[in-house]
């Protein structure tokens, strides 16, 4: 594993693993296998030397999930209501000035999202920073890869509560700088049974 610089001291991390994997078949996403691990261990070995301290978004398999050394925490709203309810539990649970969320299917993260979120935070004032990939026509953002202050949690609570669940509508409505990476792979979902063959035969392959 590539050595990555010292994480910020004021920055909890959030894997998101609360879906329920529609397009995977119904399957707990983060378990499913990816090389000689699952893919959120692949998630968290990259993600885990980034940040200060780390916990788990997780509605199923919770006691697995804790296996893994850090806590566990379910959403509070009920019926799978996606990524925003994993912030706001982590959020309710952050004992940092900062959180920074990703997704358990994303196992090629960049090794210093971190670090490069955490830059735009000292030259900026802003909410919540964002990454985004490419340039003009292939530009692309990527809301669940984000640093958000924790003072947040009432506005967010609020938005949920008047039945708000999408991401970008919410982010609209806040100071919100985009920081950009190069390499746009490092981003990359793995969605689909096939996505997930594909990756994990690359993952093999680098192993060799």
């Amino acid at each position: 594993m590539p050595i990555v610089n010292p994480q910020p001291p004021n920055v909890t991390g959030l894997v998101l693993a609360g879906g329920r994997g529609i397009r995977m078949g119904k399957v707990d996403k983060g378990l499913q296998v990816f090389g000689d691990q699952t893919m959120v261990e692949a998630v968290l070995r990259r993600f885990e030397p980034q940040v200060a301290t780390l916990m788990i978004n997780a509605n199923q398999n919770i006691a697995t999930y804790a296996g893994f050394g850090h806590p566990v925490w379910p959403d509070e709203l009920t019926g799978f209501a996606g990524p925003l309810a994993g912030l706001q539990v982590g959020l309710t649970h952050c004992v940092t000035p900062w959180l920074v969320m990703v997704p358990c299917d994303s196992p090629f993260l960049p090794l210093d999202l971190v670090q490069g979120l955490h830059a735009a935070q000292q030259q900026n004032d802003f909410d919540i920073a964002v990454a985004v990939t490419g340039r003009r026509e292939q530009r692309q953002v990527h809301p669940v890869f984000c640093l958000v202050r924790v003072s947040l949690l009432p506005h967010l609570d609020a938005y949920l509560a008047n039945g708000g669940r999408k991401i970008r509508e919410w982010y609209s409505s806040l100071r919100v700088v985009e920081v950009p990476f190069e390499n746009g792979e490092a981003f990359r979902n793995i969605n689909t049974q096939d996505e997930l063959r594909l990756c994990t035969l690359r993952e093999i392959g680098n192993q060799t």
